[in-house]
C-alpha cells in the first residue's frame, strides 16, 4: 500500500477529533458524572411527546391537542403565541412518530448535556417561534415574492419539533466549532426546500436565521467582553500570551 493511502485515515481521524471531539469530551463527561440526570428535559421532552401522539390519535383526544398545541397563520397571533410552546411537542400526523422521537433524543439530549437545561429551552423557543412568525410575514408578501408564501399555507397546521431541532444543531455547532457539521446541516435545509418547497422547509430555513443572529450576538458580546479584559489587563501592565477561553 502507497504512502498517501496508510496516510488518509489518521488524517481522516484528526479532522473528526477537531470537529467533533470537544463536543464529544462534554457529552461523555456530562453523561459520567450526572448520569441519567443529565438527560432530564429529553426525557421529559420524549415521554411528552409520546403521550401527546398516543392522546390525538384518540377519538376523544384529538379535539383538546388541536386546540392547545396545534398553530396555524390564520389563528390570531395572541392564540398562536399561546400554543406555541406545547406545539413543539406535537408529532405531525403525516409523519412517523419514531422520526420526532429520535430528533428530540439525539439532538435536545446532546444540547442539554452541553448548553444547559434552560438555554436549551430558550434556543428551541427561539427556533420555533422564528419559523411560526415567518409564516405570517410570509403569507402577507404573497406566493410572488421571494420569501412570500401561497395563501393556502394559512390553513396549514405547523407543530412537531423539526424546526427547534434545527435549529439546537446549529446553535451547538457554532459553539462547539463544528463548522463542517453545522455547514452540513445548513446545506441540507436549503437541499429541502429546493427538492420540495414547502411551509415546513422554509420554516427551517427561518429557524436557521434566527439561531444565527443569537450566535452572531453571542459571538459579538463575548469578543466585546474579550476586548475589556485585554484593555484592562494592558492597563494594569501585564500581558498573556494564552487564548481567549471559548464560551
Amino acid at each position: 500500500m502507497s504512502r498517501s493511502g496508510t496516510s488518509r485515515f489518521p488524517a481522516l481521524r484528526r479532522a473528526a477529533r477537531r470537529e467533533w471531539g470537544p463536543l464529544f469530551t462534554t457529552v461523555r463527561t456530562g453523561l459520567s458524572d450526572h448520569g441519567i440526570r443529565a438527560l432530564a428535559l429529553t426525557l421529559t421532552a420524549v415521554t411528552l411527546t409520546a403521550t401527546v401522539q398516543l392522546v390525538q390519535n384518540q377519538a376523544w383526544g384529538y379535539g383538546p391537542v388541536q386546540s392547545l398545541g396545534a398553530v396555524r397563520a390564520e389563528d390570531p397571533l395572541w392564540l398562536a403565541l399561546l400554543r406555541t410552546p406545547l406545539s413543539l411537542f406535537v408529532p405531525a400526523l403525516d409523519l412517523p412518530v419514531w422520526g420526532a422521537l429520535a430528533q428530540i433524543l439525539l439532538v435536545f439530549g446532546i444540547a442539554e448535556v452541553c448548553l444547559g437545561r434552560w438555554r436549551t429551552l430558550a434556543i428551541a423557543y427561539v427556533a420555533t417561534l422564528a419559523g411560526t412568525l415567518y409564516a405570517r410575514v410570509g403569507i402577507a408578501l404573497g406566493p410572488d415574492t421571494f420569501l412570500g408564501l401561497p395563501a393556502s399555507d394559512a390553513q396549514v397546521v405547523d407543530t412537531g419539533p423539526s424546526a427547534a431541532v434545527v435549529g439546537l444543531a446549529v446553535y451547538v455547532c457554532h459553539a462547539y466549532r463544528a463548522w463542517f457539521t453545522g455547514s452540513l446541516v445548513v446545506v441540507a435545509m436549503v437541499v429541502e426546500v429546493l427538492v420540495k418547497d414547502n411551509l415546513a422547509g422554509r420554516e427551517h430555513l427561518a429557524s436557521i436565521a434566527a439561531v444565527l443572529v443569537v450566535c452572531a450576538v453571542r459571538e459579538w458580546l463575548r469578543r466585546r467582553a474579550d476586548g475589556g479584559q485585554g484593555l484592562r489587563a494592558g492597563g494594569s501592565g501585564t500581558r498573556s500570551g494564552a487564548p481567549p477561553m471559548r464560551s
